[in-house]
């Protein structure tokens, strides 16, 4: 596993890359000899290992190459920063037209796009497909005083200070979500104190640390903990209670009073720059992918729903999202 981490002089130079139109498309998917891919495929994480995305692609390359979807090799790496707009930079710049390069993302990265007024935007990626949807899950430490979410509401709503909330990059998912809690709780969404990290193991450790009161992030990504008894999981965010590790379904939010409901989503994109044929052929293996049955036993493993949409319908959604997510940051204060 490599991590790459770019400074931000790195980032200005993909950004002034992807301005001036440098880089030339020079890398093709094979698709006219109807095979993908040709070479090594790579699968960039725009974040440290550890968190949603690096489990999803991870996930992926298990799959591909348990399941032999491909004959040549798969590789995934880290680019870490800015929840996934410094990766999204590197994409769209150092890898335009280059479809062996794919990248992992999803709703934290729609969010980050606004949060961190990133200059570079969703809408210059070539859409692929949407993978799976997640609830999340608010977690406290073993040996919290909140055995409840609302316990943990009153006090983050008569004092704001004494809850410290840690999750994933700023404006991402789970951000969003403390934000939504606030406002069904009646506190203030801006008053909240929200630690955001680069990858779910920083936020893992600093919630055993006791640097954290709690902690947001997709179910997935504590339940080694939950299943431990090292953290507790207070609500999940989706329609109905999901197994998060403790042998039964954890309440949901509205379970609980608060009219809060919120899916976290994960997706892949490849650079922009490639051609139709190429898009064609990507697509078509993730097509692939979606409907092996190792990718099936995954998302039962992993306790992630089936949220498949690809090619134009993906596009389509990416762009509702888009709208939809800035509304909500801009509701809570975070656009």
């Amino acid at each position: 596993m490599r991590t790459r981490i770019l400074t931000a002089t790195a980032v200005a130079a993909l950004i002034a890359t992807t301005a001036t139109g440098c880089q030339k498309d020079t890398a093709g998917g094979g698709s006219a000899s109807g095979t993908y891919p040709t070479k090594t495929l790579q699968l960039m994480v725009p974040a440290a290992p550890g968190g949603g995305w690096d489990l999803t692609a991870r996930t992926m390359q298990k799959t591909m190459t348990d399941g032999k979807l491909l004959d040549q090799a798969v590789e995934v790496y880290n680019v870490t920063g800015a929840a996934g707009t410094i990766g999204l930079a590197q994409l769209v710049s150092k890898n335009r037209g280059d479809a062996h390069h794919l990248m992992v993302m999803g709703l934290v990265m729609v969010g980050g796009v606004v949060a961190n007024k990133s200059p570079v935007k969703l809408d210059q990626v070539t859409p692929i497909a949407t993978l799976t949807a997640e609830q999340e899950v608010v977690v406290v430490p073993a040996n919290s005083k909140y055995t409840s979410l609302k316990q943990l509401m009153d006090d983050a709503k008569s004092n704001p200070a004494s809850i410290n909330w840690g999750g994933g990059s700023a404006g991402g998912t789970d951000q969003i979500l403390v934000g939504l809690l606030a406002k069904a709780a009646g506190a203030d969404p801006k008053a909240m104190k929200y630690v955001a990290y680069s990858g779910g193991g920083e936020a893992k450790a600093a919630l055993l640390a006791g640097d954290l009161t709690a902690a947001v992030s997709g179910q997935s990504e504590f339940k080694d903990l939950v299943s431990a008894g090292k953290v507790r999981a207070l609500a999940v965010s989706g329609a109905t209670g999901v197994d998060v590790g403790e042998g039964k379904p954890a309440p949901t939010i509205k379970e609980q009073g608060l009219d809060v409901e919120l899916m976290n989503w994960r997706g892949v994109v490849a650079p922009p720059g490639i051609s139709d044929g190429d898009k064609t052929a990507v697509t078509a293996f993730v097509d692939k992918l979606h409907s092996s049955a190792g990718w099936t036993e995954a998302l039962k493993t992993q306790g992630w729903e089936d949220f498949y949409k690809s090619g134009d319908e993906a596009a389509a959604y990416f762009t509702a999202e888009n709208q939809r997510i800035t509304t909500v940051l801009t509701e809570i204060g975070l656009g």
